[in-house]
C-alpha cells in the first residue's frame, strides 16, 4: 500500500502561479492568494479583504504559535541540506507530533518554530530560512541528532510550562555538566544582552525545554539549572556535550517591562495623567 504524502509547495520552479487557500491569522478564517514567481525572494500575500504584505519566503506567514516548552517527544534527523529549490529542508523522524499534522502547523524544533511543508507518517519535513540558521543551533545537527519536538498550544491544552513563543533570541554555550545523585546540573554561557533577562527561579526555554533557572553570575556571564531523571531522559539536552551550542528564548515578559521602562511608555505619575 502506497504512503499518503503530504507537500506544500511554497516556491514554484518555473513560471508564476496562484494558490487560494484558509490561514487561520489571528483573525476569522480568510482566503489568502499567493502570487509566487519563480525568480522573486518574495511572496506577495493577498487577502479577500484587500490588504496586502510582503513576507520573505519560507516565513510562517503572519501566523503567531504558543508553546509551553514541555516537549512532547524526541524526534530523529532523517536529512537535511539544500533542496532542490534552492532553500534548505530539514527532514525529522516522529511519531507522536505527526498524529494530527497538517500542512502549514507549526512544529517548535529544539525550541525554533518551524512550518511543516511536507509530511507522512512517520516524518515531517520543515523549511530552514538564512536567518534562523544563523540564530541558532540548528546548523550544528546532523543526520541521527536527536531534537526535541512540541507542537504548537492548543486553546485547551494545559499550561505545563510557560509561554513559549518559538521565537529562538540566541544561543549559549554549555560550560559543565555535573551528577548529583539521579540529577544533572547543567552550566550554560550566555551573552550578557540575554543573560539581564535570565533571573533565578525565572524561566528559561534551553532547547525548547521549559526550565527553571537555579543561579544566575553576571561575573561569569552564566546560569545554570537542573534536570531531574525523567526529564534527562525525555529531551536532548543531556546528550550533548560541553562546548555545544543550546538554543535560549527567555521569557518575554522581561522585555516587555524593559521596553515600557525605556521607551517613555510607563510614568509612575498617576496623578498627572488622571488630571488629562
Amino acid at each position: 500500500m502506497a504512503t499518503l504524502t503530504h507537500r506544500l509547495n511554497l516556491i514554484p520552479k518555473a513560471q508564476s502561479r496562484t494558490f487560494t487557500c484558509s490561514f487561520i491569522t489571528g483573525e476569522p478564517i480568510t482566503n489568502l492568494r499567493f502570487d509566487c514567481v519563480s525568480n522573486s525572494s518574495k511572496l506577495s500575500l493577498k487577502s479577500s479583504c484587500g490588504r496586502s504584505r510582503t513576507n520573505h519566503r519560507r516565513q510562517n506567514f503572519g501566523i503567531r504559535s504558543v508553546f509551553t516548552g514541555i516537549v512532547e517527544e524526541m524526534g530523529e534527523v532523517k536529512n537535511l541540506g539544500m533542496a532542490d529549490h534552492g532553500g534548505f529542508d530539514l527532514k525529522i523522524g516522529a511519531r507522536v507530533v505527526l498524529e494530527d499534522v497538517k500542512l502549514g502547523d507549526s512544529i517548535a524544533v529544539n525550541g525554533t518554530c518551524l512550518t511543516v511543508t511536507e509530511f507522512n507518517a512517520e516524518e515531517f519535513t520543515v523549511g530552514l530560512a538564512p536567518e534562523t540558521l544563523r540564530k541558532t543551533s540548528l546548523e550544528e545537527l546532523e543526520k541521527g541528532s536527536p531534537v526535541n519536538l512540541e507542537r504548537a498550544l492548543q486553546p485547551v491544552s494545559r499550561m505545563g510550562g510557560h509561554v513559549v513563543q518559538g521565537h529562538v533570541d540566541g544561543t549559549g554555550v554549555i560550560q559543565s555538566m555535573e551528577v548529583e545523585g539521579d540529577s544533572l546540573w547543567v552550566k550554560v554561557k550566555a551573552d550578557k544582552g540575554l543573560l539581564k533577562y535570565i533571573v533565578p527561579k525565572g524561566f528559561v526555554a534551553v532547547d525548547g525545554t521549559s526550565l527553571t533557572v537555579v543561579d544566575v553570575s553576571d561575573e561569569e556571564s552564566c546560569f545554570n539549572f537542573m534536570l531531574v531523571a525523567y526529564t534527562q531522559q525525555n529531551v536532548v539536552i543531556p546528550t550533548k556535550k560541553v562546548g555545544q551550542k543550546v538554543n535560549l528564548e527567555v521569557d518575554i515578559m522581561g522585555k516587555y517591562v524593559e521596553r515600557l521602562l525605556t521607551s517613555g511608555g510607563f510614568s509612575l505619575n498617576t496623578s498627572e495623567e488622571k488630571k488629562v
